[in-house]
């Protein structure tokens, strides 16, 4: 057996023996003995295989995947710019938590600065710590070297976070028809890892003593679950979606000035709140803000923590004001009120009206999955929280990248998932719909809301009427993509959705890949914000 073959078939097996089920594999010449391996352990039923031509794509299949089961999920690929493409997902997968593993095959050391083929310096490349192989050789005491090496990586992915595992193969990169070998190779007895290892936690169970009755929970992107400790205080939520709260708590932050009898003494932030900028101006402004994270590097954009830990302990003398968190649910049904009058008096569709009809209509226990720029903001203005569904999104450094695949991974670790997200989010990953005859197919349903161009921009600064003569080439971005056919090339299912019902009809199907366009204009978006808003202001005054 050559050198390059047993270490790719120890490194499987090591993987396979800490519990990775999914790896996703981008074919190159270099990695060729991962592949070999991998194909192997695919034949003997032992992990699932996906396969994709695009890395970039590839990384947010192998995120999704990893978000989607809880569990390390491997992306693979050859040597070179391969590589790099791996970044944007580690990106997330490093701010979002996500325990993504990126085992990439590299040149041997002696290639490097000599001009060979595919060869760059791809140490850090990915902007992490790079557990780096040794180049395998033909000789004895590797075997436990190899193994070791891949449990301290799960382990490591697994604590909440991206590894990078680089391999340096020499050729021969095939298998050849001699399977000795100085050593023993094989791992520990009854399939059980080399290196058994617990989760390594700390806890810092802070007395809120600090926060009087009158505070508030912003919910961000987190884990995190502090309903039961909100209810028993008497506190009001604001939620992102990935979360649950009142219904439009975001909407009251973002319309202007709170009145006094809803504005906190005390905020509690849980986990990464970046989806608003009227919570960060809450924030901001408030006295007390006690933020609740498990990482050490706890979320702070704003410079405004005054206490940080990654519990809280409620006192038995903890004192509650039921007018509190009245007076949040009073503003939050007046606000619906006026959501839903507005609504009906805007011809459909907007991306507010495909929000909430969207999340409306989804069947119990479905996934859902966000794109960034407005879907995720209008699901978190409009849309009626839904704590039968489980909501997803790249909110780790809010890309537009790779959120077909996320979502396809997502589907395939959980199983039926539906995805809003805009064209230009769609089209940025549009190679996520590339896939093989014999690979496994999600089932997903992406509803793209097509507006032809940057909608989020025209609710930014840059969208004033003082920028229109410079707006529409480099921020509106119009395309003119036939989406229909783009689906027809991949042979994925395609249709428009021009009313709310047949919108839901589209969304009674959850077999399969397929997309579900609604067009919409963007010309009146800014307009009706600015109206939503005002009316909003003086809903709960």
């Amino acid at each position: 057996m050559n050198p390059s073959t047993a270490q790719a078939r120890v490194l499987v097996d090591e993987l396979i023996r800490n519990d990775v089920r999914h790896v996703v594999l981008s074919p190159g010449s270099r990695n060729a003995p991962l592949s070999f391996a991998l194909h192997e352990a695919v034949a003997q039923d032992r992990l699932t295989l996906h396969v994709r031509v695009d890395e970039r794509s590839a990384a947010f299949l192998a995120l999704g995947l990893a978000r989607g089961s809880g569990r390390p999920a491997v992306v693979t690929c050859t040597s070179g710019t391969a590589v790099a493409n791996l970044h944007p997902a580690v990106l997330e997968a490093r701010y979002a938590g996500v325990p993504l593993i990126a085992l990439t095959a590299d040149r041997p050391v002696e290639l490097y600065r000599t001009g060979a083929s595919q060869t760059v310096d791809q140490q850090r490349i990915l902007g992490l710590d790079t557990l780096q192989l040794p180049v395998a050789e033909r000789r004895a005491d590797q075997n436990g070297l190899w193994r070791s090496l891949v449990c301290r990586a799960v382990a490591a992915a697994r604590a909440g976070g991206p590894v990078h595992v680089n391999v340096p193969f020499r050729e021969p990169l095939v298998p050849d028809a001699d399977d000795s070998w100085p050593e023993d190779l094989d791992g520990r007895p009854f399939g059980m890892p080399w290196t058994r290892t617990a989760p390594r936690t700390t806890s810092s169970l802070h007395p809120a003593d600090h926060l009087g009755p009158r505070t508030l929970v912003v919910v961000g992107d987190t884990d995190h679950d502090v309903a039961d400790l909100a209810e028993r205080a008497g506190w009001p939520v604001v939620a992102e979606p990935t979360g649950h709260g009142l219904r439009h708590g975001s909407l009251v932050l973002n319309a202007g000035e709170l009145p006094d009898h809803l504005r906190p003494d005390a905020v509690v932030v849980v986990g990464r709140a970046t989806l608003s900028r009227g919570v960060l101006k809450l924030i901001a402004g408030t006295p007390v803000v006690h933020v609740l994270s498990d990482d050490p590097d706890w979320p702070d954009p704003r410079f405004a923590a005054t206490h940080a830990s990654t519990d809280l302990a409620l006192g038995g003398e903890h004192e509650i004001d039921p007018d509190w968190l009245t007076a949040w649910q009073h503003a939050d049904k007046a606000v619906a009120d006026v959501v839903d009058h507005l609504l009906a008096e805007q011809p459909w569709p907007t991306g507010l009206h495909v929000a909430r009809d969207l999340v409306a209509a989804l069947p119990p226990d479905a996934n859902l999955f966000l794109g960034s720029s407005n879907p995720v903001r209008d699901v978190d203005l409009v849309a009626a929280p839904r704590r039968d569904v489980r909501t997803h999104a790249n909110r780790g450094v809010a890309g537009i990248d790779g959120s077909v695949s996320t979502a396809a991974g997502i589907a395939l670790a959980q199983g039926p998932t539906y995805a809003l997200i805009g064209d230009l989010t769609f089209l940025h990953d549009s190679n996520g719909l590339l896939i093989g005859p014999a690979e496994p197919r999600p089932d997903l349903t992406v509803v793209v809301l097509n507006d032809d161009g940057g909608g989020i921009f025209a609710l930014l600064e840059q969208g004033a009427r003082e920028h229109e003569a410079a707006f529409e080439r480099v921020f509106g971005t119009p395309h003119g993509v036939d989406l229909g056919a783009l689906c027809r090339a991949h042979h994925v299912p395609h249709t428009t959705a021009r009313t709310p019902e047949e919108l839901r009809r589209a969304l009674d199907r959850p077999r399969g890949l397929r997309v579900v366009e609604v067009r919409a204009e963007r010309n009146e978006l800014r307009d009706l914000h600015t109206r939503l808003k005002k009316a909003v202001s003086t809903a709960f005054r």
